[in-house]
């Protein structure tokens, strides 16, 4: 994601905050925004291949079947019987698939 928000909002704070060195202050403001647009400071992301039980070698096919055959298993309306705490959990999970098949969508846009 190229963002560029966080660098402009981090060189104005720090250049406000280090008002005896407004340089210095900008550069580290410049590099917290960048992390921030970066996202560096928000955790390890799970891999969304493994999330579908594929590898990133798999086909745009194989991706959309193990799609398919994932949510079609977890999709809450599936459950809709079922215990409360089993269909919170199917929902869980089938947003966690959905997330991953979206990140796999974009994933492969860039390329």
């Amino acid at each position: 994601m190229n963002r560029w928000y966080g660098k402009l909002l981090g060189a104005f704070a720090g250049a406000a905050l280090l008002r005896s060195n407004p340089l210095l202050g900008l550069l580290i403001g410049l590099l917290i925004g960048h992390a921030l647009d970066r996202d560096w400071f928000s955790g390890p992301k799970e891999d969304p291949y493994r999330v579908l039980g594929l590898t990133e070698e798999a086909t745009d096919s194989e991706i959309d079947l193990a799609y398919r055959r994932l949510i079609a298993q977890y999709h809450p309306d599936r459950l809709a019987n079922a215990a409360s705490d089993l269909q919170r959990q199917a929902a869980a999970r089938a947003g966690e698939i959905n997330a991953a098949y979206d990140r796999i969508q974009a994933l492969r846009k860039r390329r």
